[in-house]
């Protein structure tokens, strides 16, 4: 049986962490097909950058609060998204760095095939660096995790 990708969700999920409103009008018609949400995270807590992109998913209703798989689906996605932005080290204050970040996190089913279910993808850009203002660098990490 041959799987073929319908919905680019990764991709669509760094568009949104990255382009504004007016940028992402030009994909109106691929995001259609997902439910998506965009937020901010700054600090050298990882605990709260963690926490602002759950309370936006639970927020916004792309996940429930309610379902333990998919708070659990979308943690992952966090977590392996954190992994790029940090380069593989998920600490930011104890190492004296911190971060400014916009997120964004897509909901959608990127198989043709209906069992396949509905995946969530999560998108960090932003910068990382001292807690300096002007000594950090851009950064960029990507999530992608099934639910349930």
């Amino acid at each position: 049986m041959e799987m073929t990708q319908k919905i680019a969700i990764g991709k669509l999920a760094m568009l949104v962490a990255t382009l504004t409103d007016e940028e992402l009008e030009i994909f109106s018609e691929q995001l259609k097909d997902v439910e998506y949400c965009q937020g901010k995270s700054g600090s050298m807590s990882m605990q709260k950058v963690i926490s602002a992109v759950e309370t936006s998913a639970k927020r916004n209703h792309l996940i429930s609060d309610k379902l333990y798989r998919e708070t659990h689906a979308l943690y992952h996605a966090i977590l392996e998204a954190l992994e790029g932005v940090m380069r593989g080290q998920i600490v930011a204050g104890d190492m004296m760095r911190t971060v400014g970040l916009r997120f964004a996190i897509v909901r959608g089913s990127p198989y043709e095939e209906f069992d396949e279910g509905e995946w969530l993808a999560v998108a960090f850009y932003g910068t990382i660096g001292a807690p300096v203002k002007g000594l950090e660098h851009e950064a960029f990490g990507l999530g992608i995790n099934h639910i349930g």
